[in-house]
């Protein structure tokens, strides 16, 4: 049988972990908490929610009731919308829902509009993309 030659975490694994790390945000706990509530560490919490360790079924079960929730939902199979694993990988970047959550506060949408540019422009984003779009 020939190895699978990968670089990186699984994209489902990813794709759980984000919901993980997303549900476990929206519950206010800390990764510390949740490691401790399943006896773990919260460096096993952190791989679990990068991709970078895989959950196994038992563990998943166990998250899933820490954090009040399904495990259809936390594997993305609960019947509700579809979203794109790319999605989650990104939200699953460090700092992306601090972003998010942050932006969703801000009322006004002009300030909006700033922050997005300034993010736009910081990742590459910025007037070459918009050029590019208009053309």
């Amino acid at each position: 049988m020939q190895a699978v030659n990968r670089e990186g975490p699984d994209p489902i694994d990813v794709a759980v972990g984000a919901r993980v790390r997303i549900r476990r945000r929206w519950l206010g706990l800390s990764q510390t908490q949740l490691a401790n509530a399943l006896g773990i560490t919260f460096q096993q919490v952190q791989k679990y929610e990068r991709g970078a360790n895989r959950v196994s079924a038992s563990m998943l079960v166990k998250i899933a009731a820490k954090l009040e929730t399904t495990v259809a939902a936390l594997v993305g199979e609960d019947g509700s919308a579809p979203v794109e694993a790319i999605i989650y990988a990104q939200l699953a970047t460090p700092g992306a829902t601090d972003l998010l959550a942050a932006f969703a506060k801000i009322s006004d949408g002009e300030a909006r509009r700033a922050v997005l540019t300034i993010a736009q422009s910081l990742s590459g984003e910025g007037a070459a993309s918009r050029a590019h779009a208009a053309a």
